[in-house]
């Protein structure tokens, strides 16, 4: 009698199989072609998460269809692991993001960032890594936009909706009451203002702007608590996706095991 399961999961590894190959060509062709810190830090993910794929599913694929019962507990293993895994990095993504936002302004289509208002961990680990992610986001270009406008005046200025980087990155903090000349430059009017330390670390010069400003990386994790809302989103889908398979291997698992116990006593 033929046993379903065992060729569902070798199926669906054999699908896995296939899409590991240009995960790793992917990581691959960025390690040529990396000139950038950016590029250099997604190379070795991209190519490890291609092998880990390809390994996983030549365990399922060879454990399901050679009928290779401890090849395929291996894989069962890696799968519950997994599964736990995503299930507390899920948990631990939707903690994380339960904090900040940006503060609208009357009469502005933008709004201002706080780091202080975003969750503690994440501000850590923004500190810590704030040189490369800063020589990242420089060259994502992201302020060449509003570079590129010029002289836009100052009503249709206020009225763009600039991104949370944008805000964050390519002006400085509107409490610091900088007199307006391009949405990149600003003139300092010298007098006694604000206290936000931003004020004193924005600088015109296009490679300086805000990109030191605490307003900066404020950008930067309202990015990354949307990014990661979606991504918790994602993985619950994944994680049911991950259990449906795993119990198919269980199947498929205790169907080798049978059929080893009857070839062993016919």
């Amino acid at each position: 009698m033929p046993r379903c399961s065992n060729s569902l999961l070798g199926i669906l590894n054999f699908l896995t199989l296939l899409l590991s190959i240009p995960i790793i060509a992917g990581g691959i062709w960025l390690a040529k072609q990396s000139n950038t810190e950016c590029e250099r830090f997604l190379e070795k993910p991209v190519i490890v998460l291609g092998a880990f794929l390809l390994l996983v599913s030549l365990a399922g694929l060879i454990g399901s269809c050679c009928r290779v019962s401890w090849l395929l507990w291996v894989y069962l293993l890696v799968m519950f692991l997994l599964i736990l895994l995503l299930f507390c990095f899920t948990i631990f993504a939707f903690v994380v993001t339960n904090k900040g936002a940006g503060e609208a302004l009357a009469g502005k289509g933008y709004k201002e960032y706080r780091l202080g208002d975003y969750n503690t961990w994440l501000q850590k680990r923004v500190n810590k890594n704030w040189p490369r992610i800063r020589s990242c986001i420089q060259d994502s270009q992201i302020c060449k936009r509003l570079i590129e406008q010029g002289a836009t005046p100052l009503g249709q200025f206020n009225k763009e909706t600039l991104s949370a980087l944008q805000s964050g990155c390519c002006k400085p903090p509107d409490e610091c009451k900088f007199t307006y000349v391009t949405p990149t430059n600003w003139t300092n009017p010298g007098t006694a203002g604000s206290t936000n330390p931003d004020c004193a670390a924005w600088g015109n010069d296009q490679k300086v702007l805000c990109y030191n400003c605490q307003s900066c990386k404020a950008g930067l994790l309202d990015n990354i608590k949307s990014d990661w809302k979606k991504e918790a989103i994602l993985n619950i889908i994944v994680l049911v996706f991950l259990i449906i398979v795993y119990s198919i291997g269980c199947c498929a698992f205790r169907n080798n095991r049978e059929d080893n116990a009857w070839k062993r006593y016919p």
